[in-house]
C-alpha cells in the first residue's frame, strides 16, 4: 500500500501510542545516572556519557537511519529497528559493567529512530486535507511518551530498581514489534537510488529546501529551551528553594504533559492554512514559559504554581511548533519525506543539546534568574527570525 485518502481514528492512535512508547527509550536513563553510574562502576565523570551517547546514538540514526524510509518497506524497516531497540533494552537491564550499559545506551538511541519513520508514515496514509491533524495527533503521543518517561523510570525505579525500568520497557517493545507487524500496511517507497546516493543528498536537500531550514530553525530555538528548562528545573525543585522529593518532581513533570493537548489543534490551524501566525504564537509561547517564573514573588507556593503554569505553556509551545514543521516540511513532497524529517530532527536535536548544556552550565555559574534569561533567548531569537521571514516573499509558502 502506497498513500490511502484517508487514515483510520484506530490507526492513529495505535501510531500515537507507538511513537510514544519508542521515544520513552531515550529518557528513562536521565533520572536514572546515579544509580545506574553507582551499579556499573562508572565514574563520575563518565556518567553523562548514560545520556550523551543515548543521544549521539539517536543522532546518527536520524541521519543515516530514517533517510531508509524512503528507500526500503517502511513496515518491515520499522519492524527490524524495535527488534534491535528490545535486544539493546535486554542488554541495558542486564549491565553489570559500564561499557555494557553504554553500548546498549548507544544502540537504544541509534534503533529508536523508529518513531521517526512512523511520523511520516502516518502523513503517506492521510490525506492533504487531514495531514496536518492527524500529524498532530501522532506527534501529541511522541511528545506524552517524552514527558512520561522521566516520571515513569523514577517511580518504578524508587519501587523495583533501575534494571526493571529497562527489563519492562524490553518487553513493552517486543510486544509493539508484534502488533505493529500485524497491524501496519506494506508501504514500498517509489525511489530507485542506492544508500549512498540516498545518504549524499541529504545536504542538497539541506541546501535547497528553504522550509526545511526556516522550520528546523524556530525549532531548534523552541527545543533548545525545552532542553534547558527540563535540565536546569529538577536541580531546583529539589534545591532549598522548593525542597520537593524525587515522586514530587515526577509529579510535576506529569502535570507539564497537558501541554501535548497542543499538538492537533495546531495540526487543525496548519491544514485550515493559519501555519505563518499559529509559528509565532508557538514561539511566543515558549518566551512566556520563561517569563513567568521571573515574575514569581517570594511566595513558596506562588512560585510553584508559576512554574507548573510555566512548563504547560513552554509545552504547548514545543508540541504546537513540533508539529507545524513536520506538516509543513511533509507537504513538499512523499517522496523524500523520510529524509526531510531527519535533517528536521537532528538539527533541532542540535539545538536542544546546545540549550541542556547552556542550562547546566548558566544555572552552576550564575543561578536561577540567569538560567531563565537563557532560555527564554532562545525561542526569542527564533521569534526574530520569523519577524524577518514573515516579511518576506518566502513567508507566502508557510501559509499554504
Amino acid at each position: 500500500m502506497t498513500n490511502t485518502s484517508s487514515i483510520t481514528p484506530g490507526m492513529v492512535r495505535l501510531l500515537a501510542a507507538a511513537a510514544g512508547l519508542i521515544v520513552a527509550n531515550l529518557y528513562y536513563a536521565q533520572t536514572l545516572v546515579g544509580p545506574i553510574a553507582a551499579a556499573t562502576g562508572l565514574s563520575a565523570d563518565a556518567a553523562g556519557l548514560v545520556v550523551t551517547l543515548t543521544q549521539v546514538g539517536y543522532t546518527l540514526g536520524l541521519l543515516f537511519i530514517v533517510p531508509l524510509g524512503d528507500l526500503l518497506e517502511n513496515r518491515r524497516l520499522v519492524v527490524t529497528l524495535l527488534a534491535v531497540t528490545a535486544l539493546a533494552l535486554v542488554a541495558a537491564a542486564l549491565a553489570s559493567t559500564g561499557w555494557v550499559f553504554l553500548a546498549a545506551a548507544l544502540a537504544i538511541g541509534l534503533s529508536s529512530v523508529a518513531a521517526q519513520i512512523l511520523v511520516p508514515f502516518a502523513a503517506h496514509l492521510s490525506s492533504e486535507a487531514t495531514r496536518g491533524l492527524t500529524v498532530g495527533k501522532v506527534v501529541s503521543g511522541l511528545l506524552l511518551g517524552v514527558m512520561l518517561a522521566r516520571p515513569a523510570a523514577s517511580l518504578i525505579a524508587d519501587h523495583l530498581g533501575w534494571h526493571a525500568v529497562f527489563g519492562i520497557a524490553a518487553v513493552l517493545v517486543a510486544g509493539l514489534a508484534l502488533v505493529l507487524r500485524a497491524k501496519l500496511p506494506e508501504r514500498v517507497p517509489h525511489e530507485n537510488t542506492t544508500y549512498p546516493k540516498l545518504i549524499g543528498s541529504l545536504w542538497s536537500l539541506f541546501a535547497t529546501t528553504p522550509v526545511l531550514r526556516r522550520r528546523a530553525a524556530y525549532h531548534a530555538g523552541l527545543f533548545g529551551s525545552f532542553s534547558l528548562f527540563w535540565t536546569v528545573v529538577p536541580l531546583v525543585l529539589a534545591s532549598p528553594l522548593f525542597h520537593l522529593s524525587q515522586t514530587g518532581i515526577a509529579v510535576f513533570a506529569l502535570v507539564g504533559m497537558a501541554g501535548a493537548v497542543a499538538s492537533p489543534v495546531a495540526g487543525r490551524l496548519a491544514d485550515a492554512g493559519h501555519s505563518l501566525v499559529a509559528t509565532a504564537v508557538a514561539l511566543g509561547l515558549g518566551v512566556l514559559g520563561f517569563a513567568l517564573p521571573l515574575l514569581a514573588p517570594g511566595s513558596r507556593p506562588v512560585a510553584l504554581g508559576l512554574l507548573v503554569l510555566a512548563s504547560i505553556v513552554l509545552d504547548m509551545g514545543v508540541a504546537a511548533n513540533l508539529v507545524l514543521g513536520q506538516r509543513a516540511i511533509f507537504n513538499l513532497g512523499a517522496a523524500v519525506r523520510s529524509r526531510l524529517n531527519g535533517l528536521y530532527f537532528a538539527v533541532f536535536f542540535a539545538g536542544g543539546a546546545l540549550g541542556s548544556a547552556l542550562g547546566a552550565y548558566v544555572y552552576a555559574r550564575h543561578g536561577w534568574h540567569a538560567a531563565l534569561l537563557a532560555g527564554m533567548a532562545m525561542p526569542a531569537a527564533a521569534l526574530l527570525y520569523w519577524c524577518g521571514e514573515a516579511l518576506a516573499p518566502a513567508a507566502a509558502q508557510e501559509r499554504a
